[in-house]
């Protein structure tokens, strides 16, 4: 293979973030679907918005109508699935962007993955809610299609989702409105991302 990566020619991160007056960061939300993952970075994002930080939401239905259309759900795509996700991430963080990633990211493996890639930039939270909380909700009706059959290697169902062990915040929504949970999540990353920028 005859690859020459030109990163060295490149203006530095440290560049892109002081003409952002911010520092980039990767978010990423880990949850069963329906926990609350998107809406909270949605809240989280449209804040930060206001406040004139420069910000970009990864999210798995969209990248999988698009980037990840070519996968499915077996242990190798998910894991191919996430690989793509985090060196788009890594991509967006090292130009200054405040990252936001939601997606399901089941298993321990695929997590571990993302941290070996994005290093420091990872900020892991996971969205807490049980099955049963999420099904009640099912909000993009996936649950009941799974109850019949229609899905397999359903996250919960057919395939077992596992907590982080050590994540950096825990947003309980079967505890917290949406909008608290947005609100702790910034507050937690406050200093992240406003330290050392030209503000």
């Amino acid at each position: 293979m005859h690859i020459h990566p030109e990163f060295h020619r490149f203006l530095s991160r440290t560049d892109k973030e002081h003409l952002l007056g911010q520092r980039g960061i990767v978010v990423w939300l880990c949850g069963l679907s329906g926990s609350g993952k998107s809406t909270i970075a949605n809240a989280a994002e449209r804040v930060l918005h206001q406040q004139g930080r420069f910000t970009t939401i990864l999210d798995g239905d969209n990248l999988r109508s698009g980037l990840n259309s070519d996968l499915g759900f077996t242990d190798h795509d998910r894991l191919e699935n996430i690989r793509r996700f985090t060196e788009v991430a890594k991509i967006l963080v090292s130009q200054g962007v405040i990252t936001f990633v939601s997606a399901i990211t089941p298993r321990g493996e695929l997590r571990d993955l993302a941290r070996g890639i994005l290093g420091e930039d990872l900020f892991e939270v996971y969205v807490k809610a049980s099955y049963k909380t999420c099904e009640q909700r099912d909000v993009k009706g996936l649950y009941a299609k799974a109850a019949r059959g229609e899905i397999q290697h359903f996250t919960g169902k057919d395939g077992s989702f596992e907590p982080p062990h050590n994540p950096d915040l825990v947003l309980d929504t079967e505890s917290t409105t949406i909008e608290d949970a947005a609100f702790e999540l910034l507050e937690a990353i406050r200093e992240r991302i406003t330290s050392g920028a030209t503000l």
